[in-house]
């Protein structure tokens, strides 16, 4: 039997959940091992990979940079920060050319601090805040440390007050944030008109399928899932050279290392992830070395005894 394991990258549409995307491949592969690598909201397209049996396991280990094309609306303040909320307050925006406009990116280019929109994900006392926001509470949300690597300015309609842009950033990322922001120090307004992830984890939006052509697709669903260790080559990489090791792997011991080895010794550090494999490209499992270098300890094991 084909293995079922590995990554589906979806293609999400406007008005469908992640979690609907997951419910949907459960049902389609039936099976209930599976799970999304990152949430995208209901009106945000683009990419959205999802881990099927094993591979749900491995997601800690996927690259967690998140690129997006997205839209900024000036001059609308809306409670949830984007075109889809109620509106708040409405003023105008400064009618400056593209140069300007870049130069005010520049506040949240590299390390920055956004506070997350009220209706968001974000726990607060066990709770997630958008369930506060729906009830009408009043709370603070704290800001949070993020990273933008990219930030470019793609195009800047100045009667409609539209900003176009692509952007590069870390996990936990909030684009609405950026937006809200952006019009605040423009001095006025601001709202996420449109957004679509164009990669996530590794994975880009050329990879992807939307669920209806999957649906479409019959016998050949399993053609589309790309196979885990194909997720990580990112991660160096240890060869198990016997079944001697590959015993010791599975059960749940450390592998002794050749520290006479000087390409094994360069390539592999000690606070990073390392995959092994078998001489057949055979995915084993995640470990990490100890600081002495003298042996690979197991993190997560395939098919453990």
């Amino acid at each position: 039997m084909i293995s079922q394991d590995g990554f589906l990258v979806i293609n999400k549409e406007r008005g469908c959940t992640s979690h609907d995307c997951v419910k949907q491949i459960r049902r389609f592969l039936n099976t209930k091992k599976v799970g999304h690598t990152g949430t995208l909201d209901p009106e945000v397209t683009g990419t959205l990979p999802i881990a099927i049996g094993s591979a749900t396991r491995f997601i800690q280990y996927l690259p967690q940079d998140k690129t997006y094309i997205g839209q900024i609306k000036l001059g609308l303040r809306t409670n949830t920060d984007d075109i889809h909320g109620k509106i708040i307050n409405q003023k105008d925006w400064p009618k400056i050319e593209s140069e300007q406009i870049n130069q005010y990116l520049n506040n949240f280019r590299g390390i920055i601090h956004q506070i997350p929109p009220q209706v968001s994900s974000v726990h607060i006392n066990g709770e997630r805040a958008y369930k506060k926001s729906f009830r009408n509470e009043i709370f603070e949300l704290s800001p949070r440390e993020v990273k933008i690597e990219e930030l470019i300015l793609m195009n800047w309609d100045k009667e409609n007050g539209i900003i176009k842009i692509k952007i590069k950033c870390s996990a936990g990322t909030y684009i609405r944030s950026i937006a809200r922001d952006l019009g605040n120090i423009l001095g006025s307004e601001g709202c996420l008109l449109k957004l679509k992830r164009i990669s996530a984890c590794g994975f880009h939006e050329e990879d992807s399928i939307k669920i209806s052509d999957l649906n479409r697709s019959n016998n050949k669903k399993i053609s589309f899932i790309i196979p885990t260790i194909s997720a990580l080559d990112h991660i160096s990489t240890f060869v198990v050279s016997n079944e001697e090791e590959i015993n010791f792997w599975q059960r749940g011991r450390p592998i002794k290392l050749n520290l006479d080895n000087p390409v094994l010794s360069s390539k592999l550090n000690s606070k990073e992830p390392i995959k092994l494999i078998t001489n057949q490209k055979i995915l084993l499992g995640i470990g990490f070395i100890n600081e002495e270098r003298t042996n690979l300890y197991p993190k997560l094991v395939l098919n453990a005894k």
